[in-house]
């Protein structure tokens, strides 16, 4: 299988994105302060699976094009970076947006199996994640390694591996701390604000790289 030549450059903003508190973070926060450590880990394997579809069905999908294109290549890096900056102020502008509501509890605990089944769902159905996957993955392709399909499906799986060790230790410090996030929403708000201006900086980082590469 090829290497892209960037992979340790990708793996170094996987881990920063992974660790910037985003939407999926904030699920599995708010299934530990319902449920407790439990329901939030397999919520969070659950996700995890379901994301790793989607980045195989783009693998598939975008490689050919990417292979062929030049012009695909550009506008995937454009899309990449402008589409992290909006994750970022999106996440500002409605940090206050459902805080309350993250940490009541509804209902009876879910099975082990709906847990999965909730967390695979809104990992596989959720259109973020698959416009972040078809924009970010691509940046870090390398053209002359050979087959693209094969370097997304191995990015998109290294991806994988790293947020289910991200999600899972998220879940299991939520819920050991879930007495102290319920008792201030305003700590799950100012989790929002670190994620958004994590994303804000990447995506501007990207669009730079782009020109740099556009202007070589």
């Amino acid at each position: 299988m090829p290497i892209p030549s960037r992979i340790w450059e990708f793996v170094a903003t996987s881990i920063v994105i992974i660790l910037a508190p985003g939407p999926t973070v904030l699920f599995i926060i708010a299934r530990a302060v319902a449920w407790g450590r439990k329901t939030a880990v397999l919520t969070a394997v659950g996700g995890i699976l379901g994301s790793f579809i989607l980045s195989a069905l783009i693998a598939v999908g975008l490689g050919p094009l990417l292979q062929r294109s030049t012009l695909a290549y550009a506008i995937i890096q454009w899309g990449g970076g402008l589409y992290l900056i909006y994750l970022g102020v999106d996440s500002l502008r409605h940090r206050h947006f459902h805080a309350s509501e993250m940490i009541e509890t509804h209902g009876r605990e879910p099975t082990s199996l709906k847990s999965m089944q909730e967390g695979f769902l809104v990992g596989v159905l959720n259109p973020k994640t698959l416009v972040f996957y078809a924009a970010i993955l691509p940046q870090f392709i390398d053209r002359k390694k050979g087959s693209i399909t094969a370097q997304l499906l191995l990015l998109g799986a290294l991806f994988a591996a790293m947020a289910l060790i991200s999600d899972v230790s998220w879940g299991l410090l939520a819920g050991t701390a879930r007495n102290w996030l319920a008792g201030d929403t305003k700590r799950l708000i100012a989790l929002r604000v670190v994620g958004g201006c994590v994303m804000v900086i990447l995506g501007t980082l990207v669009i730079f790289s782009a020109l740099a590469r556009g202007t070589s």
